[in-house]
């Protein structure tokens, strides 16, 4: 895979403007986009179509809830929004998760395109230790990743998302085929923000991420597509 395939850039406005001057401005320099909850909210999964209409896209939308009510949710999302990644929340369970992969298998046969890579958040990058601990969960968060890892593959899942800290012992009880998407990438300059698990994206590259999620240091840049440019040159590099 060329390196720049790998970064996808986290696209977080409501504004469709924005997101379509952003998107434009960095396709050239990178594998794609994300679009999250945040502007699916206001513009619907046709507003994100038109954004990603000639751009890869990482649909973000988290889904968590009821076995069929996700398997719905899947089915909509693929065959109006036909993204290249698809997420869901591994906490949901197997059920839930095997219905999610069989209904993306299914929209995407239905409308003739490749399926989409069916993604489990395991751990959310923003919490650490501490708030694990607050909500029960009395170990360490790789514990937890590696538990909702090994379920989401079980599952039929294609990959999970983590954090860079976590793609060894992800890689060693999930294997090589197992894609490893990675957000809390920050350029070594960058001041700290509220990704409490992160990693440049060179260091993230050489331990093992298949995917890179970078959004502020490029779409807060004075130039996103210089700042998307510089970025994957040090990849490549």
């Amino acid at each position: 895979m060329n390196p720049r395939e790998r970064i996808f850039v986290a696209i977080d406005t409501t504004d469709m403007e924005e997101a379509k001057f952003l998107a434009t401005s960095v396709r050239k320099y990178v594998g794609g986009i994300k679009l999250g909850i945040k502007f699916h909210n206001i513009n619907g999964l046709n507003g994100v179509r038109k954004i990603a209409d000639d751009i890869p896209l990482f649909l973000d939308l988290k889904y968590h809830d009821i076995p069929n009510t996700v398997a719905g949710a899947v089915r909509s999302a693929v065959t109006i929004s036909r993204p290249k990644i698809i997420n869901i929340h591994a906490s949901g369970g197997l059920a839930m998760m095997l219905a999610a992969v069989e209904a993306n298998l299914e929209a995407a046969n239905k409308i003739g395109i490749i399926p989409p890579l069916m993604i489990a958040v395991t751990v959310l990058t923003s919490i650490n230790d501490d708030d694990l601990a607050m909500i029960g969960q009395d170990y360490p968060s790789y514990i937890q990743v590696k538990r909702l890892a090994l379920l989401a593959k079980r599952s039929g899942c294609d990959g999970v998302v983590c954090s860079p800290h976590e793609i060894d012992i992800l890689r060693l009880n999930c294997g090589a085929g197992f894609s490893l998407i990675v957000p809390g990438i920050r350029p070594s300059d960058l001041i700290r923000d509220d990704q409490k698990r992160k990693m440049t994206p060179e260091a993230a590259i050489a331990a093992g991420a298949d995917y890179l999620i970078i959004g502020r240091p490029i779409t807060q840049a004075p130039n996103p597509a210089a700042a998307a440019q510089l970025i994957s040159d040090k990849l490549i590099s």
